[in-house]
């Protein structure tokens, strides 16, 4: 079953004052696409793997290479994340198989030469989304002063036969982090 994506919506925030001015902008980049439930209208699915390895890797490297573009590169990337949504005309498992598989976090992690598991959520939503994507230290997952969590809104998504899937990048560890 090929991949098919309704469309692919990026955001970018570069945070120039937090608490004091920072001497350069803490950016984020998040690339989401929004693509058809490969599962859809099927009823219970005992095996969601078949699916999974077709499209989880082509997805996780379409994603990843686009939010290593906006970040400037791969030296530029300190913390990643992923998140995904599923429609209400499917399962929370459908968005969990996805993004939770080495097919898709790998080509993440090589994207920015990080070592780390990705943190991920997921959810089942209705159409107007609001995606909270965490994330952690491309290397050291344990780093507390990267930990955050960035909320995306995708006003026409999910509709219920799709699915969200996200992948976040930041450029280093929150600018107020203290621990």
């Amino acid at each position: 079953m090929p991949l098919t994506i309704r469309k692919i919506s990026t955001f970018q925030e570069d945070i120039r004052f937090d608490q004091y001015e920072l001497a350069e902008p803490f950016r984020h980049a998040i690339v989401a696409a929004v693509i058809k439930n490969p599962w859809a209208g099927q009823g219970f699915v005992k095996n969601l793997k078949p699916v999974v390895s077709e499209v989880a890797e082509e997805l996780g490297t379409l994603l990843a290479q686009r939010a290593v573009a906006i970040m400037g590169g791969p030296d530029k990337v300190q913390a990643f994340g992923k998140a995904a949504a599923v429609g209400l005309g499917g399962e929370y498992e459908h968005a969990n198989a996805l993004i939770h598989t080495t097919l898709f976090g790998d080509p993440c992690r090589r994207a920015i030469k990080g070592s780390a598991w990705m943190v991920g959520n997921q959810k089942v939503a209705a159409t107007g989304l609001t995606l909270e994507l965490p994330m952690a230290h491309k290397d050291d997952a344990k780093n507390q002063n990267f930990y955050h969590t960035i909320p995306i809104f995708i006003s026409d998504a999910p509709f219920a036969d799709e699915i969200v899937v996200a992948v976040g990048m930041a450029s280093g560890p929150l600018p107020s982090a203290r621990l």
